[in-house]
Parts: C-alpha cells; structure tokens; sequence
C-alpha cells in the first residue's frame, strides 16, 4: 500500500522575507492558488490520500488551509452567489484526504524531516511518497508524481525524479549515476563538479520503499548536524531497484525569487482570463 506523501514544510523561507515574517512559504500563492495546494492537488492525483505535514510550531497556518472552510465564509459567498468562489474555497482539499502533522522543532536536514514523517506512515504501507513544495512542476495530465506511481505499479521500482543541469549548478543537488538499465547506483549530496557522477539532479519528487524510514534511524548527521535524505536512499541502492524518473513538464524553483515569478508568469499566460491583457502588456512594458 502506498497512499501517504510527506511533505516536509518547516523550513523559514528567509529568502522571502519581509513577506514569510508571517505567512509561511508554501502558502505563497502562484496565481491564485497557494504553492501547498498544488502540492496536496498532485499528491491526491497520484493516489495518496493521507499527508503528513512535518510542520514548525511556529507555521501553524499550513494546517489551516488544509482544514474545513469556514462556515461563515461559504455562509457569505453563497448568500451573495459567488459559485465560482465558492467552488474554488470548497476544492481546497480533497474529499477524504487526511491530514497529519508532525512537528519538527528544529531543521536537521531534509533526512530528519523525512524521518519525523515517518512516524505517521501506516505500518502496512509498502512505500512513501516526499514532496518538496517549492519544487513546483508544472506537468501535463496528473503530474510528476502520478507517473512515478504508475512506474511502480508497472515494473515494482521505485524513482527519484530527476533533471539535467549544468555542471556549475551541481553543487546545489544530490546527483545521481546510473547504469545501462536506468538504475540509480551511486548518490552524491552537493557535489564539487569536479567530483559529480553526472549532470543528473534530485529534484522534489521521491517514491520510496517504506524501508527508507528505518534506514534513515540509522544516517548519522553529517555538517551541521543535519541527517541527509541521499544518504538514506544511498543505504538502500544494493537492495532495491530504484530509477532516475526524467519528469515531462517544467520544474520551476519556487523557493527562489526568479523561479517564483517564472512560474507566475507562466500560469497566468494560461490563464484564459489572464493571457491576452497580460501579453499585451508585457510587450509593451518590454
């Protein structure tokens, strides 16, 4: 069975700030719609139908955009027949989703987060899904994360989704080496380019044998005292067959400044209400 996603949520995205002094990043919207929810939407998409937030005390405002609407609110918006508003705030979260949340007093590292999460994972639940939030992929049909689902489902491996980026940015990533049958066999966190196996970068999107959840007890912390995920996954390569996923899509970095306004750009061209004024304008302000 695999039907939970963590999401870990408690970093401060200080590269934000002023504005994440009090509304926590992933409730920054893209459009008109909170970096969170598109998470939740494609997490749903794939099949998962419990989300674990490894949360900070301090964010508490995630849990509540995952709750109930208010009955006042949809109270207003249906006296004054809002439908489309309405509608949008009753989509929120998904019918029959659960939610659970695990907090994680301080940032120990993307492992710890994951490892946290773990806690709220069914006992009988073969895998787990890990979704970073600002890693925003914008995908055609169900998403990055469906497909990975549908990779398992097919052929038993699990993935990390992947993306080929210039040698001077590995340092940023994990990186992957494969071999000839797609396989990931090696793990670097951050790599020097000199030292990289490959151009190949862990991006937001992880399928993973429950088994991850043990093997990270076991990673001891490394700089900072923080747990790594790739060194994790890495304990699991000899066992399991786990692939390098090359999303269709656009990822856009939505926990930088650049990637969060292309990818506002880049939806509000869809936007059918949005992309002929908008065009207009930017070829006049351009």
């Amino acid at each position: 069975m695999i039907n939970t996603v963590i999401l870990p949520v408690a970093g401060l995205g200080t590269r934000f700030l002023p504005a994440t002094k009090s509304v926590p990043k992933e409730l920054l919207p893209v459009v008109d719609k909170p970096l969170l929810q598109y998470a939740v939407e494609e997490a749903w998409r794939a099949g998962m139908t419990h989300v674990v937030l490894v949360n900070s005390p301090k964010k508490q405002g995630l849990e509540t955009h995952l709750q109930a609407a208010d009955p006042e609110l949809v109270a207003d918006l249906t006296a004054k027949g809002k439908q489309d508003l309405l509608d949008a705030l009753l989509g929120t979260v998904p019918e029959g989703l659960t939610v659970s949340v695990v907090m994680q007093p301080q940032a120990l590292g993307l492992g710890h987060a994951v490892g946290l999460g773990g806690t709220a994972v069914p006992s009988d639940a073969t895998g787990v899904a890990v979704m970073l939030v600002d890693d925003f992929i914008d995908a055609p049909d169900a998403g990055c994360l469906s497909d990975m689902v549908a990779l398992h489902d097919d052929t038993g491996a699990w993935s990390l989704a992947v993306e080929e980026v210039p040698m001077t940015q590995v340092h940023r990533y994990g990186v992957v080496s494969l071999n000839d049958s797609g396989r990931i066999q090696a793990m670097v966190e951050k790599p020097f380019a000199e030292d990289a196996p490959s151009n190949l970068a862990v991006v937001g999107r992880y399928l993973l044998p429950a088994a991850i959840i043990s093997a990270l007890a076991d990673v001891k912390p490394g700089a900072g005292g923080e747990i790594q995920l790739t060194d994790g996954i890495a304990a699991l390569l000899a066992d399991y067959d786990i692939r390098a996923h090359r999303f269709s899509g656009v990822r856009y970095d939505c926990g930088s400044k650049l990637g969060y306004a292309q990818a506002n750009m880049a939806l509000a061209l869809r936007d059918p209400a949005m992309a002929q004024p908008l065009r207009a304008w930017l070829k006049e302000f351009l």
